[in-house]
């Protein structure tokens, strides 16, 4: 049985979407150290990629770290196609971020996204989003251990959607916390969706009995009074919201969190490299940072240069073992 499971915390196409924020009046005690970011989000609005990206683009024009932030949203390929679309237009994109987190890698490993971070240029890992099972507010589970109960009844009324593909990380989660719980880690009715946004359309609307997403989507939706939370993925309740139970004190002793980070053109010349590392580690020691951290649950997991590349070479490793531990390759 899977006793902790922190992937790398614990060691360490479609319709495009644009919009922007700028910032009219800079903080006086913070000098401006770039004018412009366009951050590219390989998924569609209101999942976790588009969340973190505008999270942290939130953070460093309010700090005013930064001028102005836009944002591109480009579904297609579980990621892919942003990657491919960076890859292939490096030239005109060497002002552009792409947000990406273990998907990444997840993908990497099964083959279905052909490019991997070797491909493009590392730049920096800047939080950790928990994961959460959550019902629909008027689900008749109301604790993990209801949706243990239902689900044993009867899994095939028990469906799990998530947005990302069968084996994605949503998916994985979700079979982590069944193992954690004694049960067949394989044996969820997963139901994917191309974004998290569209899963949860999905929860609220009936289609789905639960959904496998990150802790920061969830939330939101909690404050709502639209979903409950079932069980959160860290090993301890967090402490801006008290409130969420974790899944380690409902009997499954399992702890994951998700990295996000951001990753440049490939080729990228040094000095630009060294801009964004500069921004995107003096953005954590703002205020702006903390109340966009703490509002999201987040936790911070900042990685730069080689340090990051080590960083996602031993949670390619470690991704590798379990996922054929799991049965997933």
């Amino acid at each position: 049985m899977v006793k902790v499971r922190a992937l790398g915390i614990l060691a360490m196409a479609a319709a495009l979407v644009c919009s922007g924020v700028s910032n009219p009046v800079q903080a006086a005690a913070v000098e401006q150290m770039q004018d412009r970011i366009h951050f590219l989000v390989p998924g569609g609005a209101g999942g976790g990629w588009d969340g973190g990206a505008r999270g942290v683009g939130e953070a460093l024009v309010k700090s005013g770290l930064l001028g102005n932030a836009s944002f591109e949203n480009m579904s297609g390929g579980g990621g892919g196609k942003a990657m491919v679309y960076m890859i292939d237009n490096a030239r005109s994109n060497h002002g552009t971020l792409m947000i990406n987190s273990t998907p990444m890698i997840i993908r990497g490993l099964t083959g279905e996204v052909k490019q991997t971070f070797r491909d493009m240029t590392p730049v920096a890992s800047m939080l950790g989003d928990y994961a959460a099972l959550v019902v629909h507010k008027t689900s008749p589970m109301n604790t993990f251990q209801d949706f243990l109960a239902a689900y044993k009844a009867n899994p095939t009324k028990v469906a799990v959607g998530g947005g990302s593909v069968p084996g994605g990380m949503d998916h994985l989660v979700a079979s982590l916390v069944l193992e954690a719980a004694g049960l067949d880690p394989l044996s969820v009715k997963y139901i994917p969706y191309d974004a998290g946004g569209t899963a949860m359309a999905a929860l609220l609307s009936g289609e789905i009995q639960a959904l496998s997403t990150g802790f920061s989507e969830a939330i939101e939706m909690a404050k709502a009074e639209e979903v409950k939370i079932l069980g959160v993925t860290a090993k301890n309740r967090l402490s801006e919201y008290p409130g969420q139970p974790t899944f380690a004190e409902q009997g499954a002793d399992m702890e994951f969190v998700n990295w996000r980070g951001f990753f440049a053109v490939p080729g990228l010349p040094e000095a630009e490299l060294a801009e964004y590392e500069k921004i995107l580690t003096a953005v954590l020691e703002t205020p702006a940072w903390e109340e966009v951290r703490a509002r999201n649950g987040w936790t911070t997991i900042h990685h730069t240069g080689a340090d990051f590349v080590q960083f996602l070479e031993a949670q390619e490793n470690e991704l590798r073992e379990l996922m054929t531990e799991l049965g997933f390759l």
